[in-house]
């Protein structure tokens, strides 16, 4: 029988390009299948894509062994439901497997979590996705994990209300000049064409925000999503009937909102937790007004560079 000879390892050859360390070396996009575990019990199972890097430490290593990052992947990962911990023993052993070559790792999850909700007030329901991502990296530095995600909901320009609220006293004013006034005549008016004399512009509006918690904790996606919408007040529907759809204007024009009051109930919101150790967020109105967005940015710590 033919002893074959072991393949060539590239990996082993002489490096012809300068010798430097790289900070982060690894695949983008892999499509992997991860378990997201939630307060009720219920495990949510999403398809994600992920990211996955380690450093390569050794100046004179021409590169790092690629398909491991991947095995670890598939085999661990997407095995178990993402925990913090669950992530701090991912990152030791995406190092490991480069047997001395990375003392840093870093895994990027993305995904859209589904979240079932029901209308306002009939019966229906529906389900709406949330654009997530869990970033988990460790180093030297010590280990840090950072959720983002993105929350929409409606908002209602309060400015655009009290004019339109003028504008209707205008149109009594001047339909009703008499003093005495039949309140027939008002109502069938009001629910008349005649009486759609001036509507309030609204916007489908969005949160994007990045949050740290202590010890490098994942925390309950569905709680977060939920304290956020509750925070802001006019969260976007799924399946209506008219009574949900008159519900959620009035809900709208109970919570009237320029860009800065959602962004301080979104603060308020954050600076309620004790468990984070930082965050981020964006508060981004789209205009129907304008051909452009109204905007609010802030943060708990520092930065040199605000991040877009």
């Amino acid at each position: 029988m033919e002893v074959k000879p072991p393949l060539p390892d590239t990996m082993k050859s002489r490096q012809k390009a300068p010798a430097f360390a790289l900070r982060h070396v690894g695949m983008e996009g892999i499509a992997v299948p991860v378990i997201i575990p939630n307060a009720t019990g219920a495990d949510v199972h999403v398809n994600a894509t992920a990211d996955v890097f380690v450093g390569l430490d050794k100046p004179f290593t021409r590169g790092i062994h690629m398909s491991r990052l991947y095995r670890e992947l598939v085999n661990f990962l997407a095995q178990r439901p993402v925990t913090g911990e669950t992530l701090r023993d991912f990152n030791n052993i995406l190092s490991d497997s480069q047997e001395g070559l990375s003392d840093t790792s870093s895994v990027c999850l993305n995904f859209k979590l589904p979240v079932k909700k029901p209308a306002l007030i009939s019966s229906m329901y529906g389900y709406q996705y949330y654009p997530i991502s869990i970033h988990s990296q460790a180093g030297s530095n010590g280990a840090k994990t950072t959720i983002s995600l993105e929350v929409p909901y409606s908002s209602t320009c309060p400015c655009s209300a009290q004019l339109s609220r003028q504008a209707m006293s205008d149109a009594v004013d001047q339909t009703f000049p008499e003093e005495k006034l039949n309140k027939r005549d008002i109502l069938n008016w009001l629910s008349s064409e005649e009486g759609s004399v001036a509507t309030p512009h609204s916007q489908r509006s969005f949160a994007y925000i990045t949050v740290e918690l202590t010890n490098g904790l994942v925390p309950d996606l569905l709680v977060l999503i939920q304290g956020i919408e509750d925070a802001l007040g006019t969260p976007l529907q799924t399946a209506v009937k008219r009574q949900d759809e008159q519900s959620f204007a009035k809900l709208n024009a109970r919570n009237l909102m320029f860009c800065e009051d959602a962004g301080r109930k979104v603060k308020q919101f954050l600076e309620d937790r004790s468990d984070l150790a930082d965050y981020w967020f964006k508060i981004e109105h789209q205009e129907s007004l304008h051909p452009h967005n109204a905007v609010v940015i802030d943060y708990k710590k520092d930065r040199h560079v605000i991040p877009i």
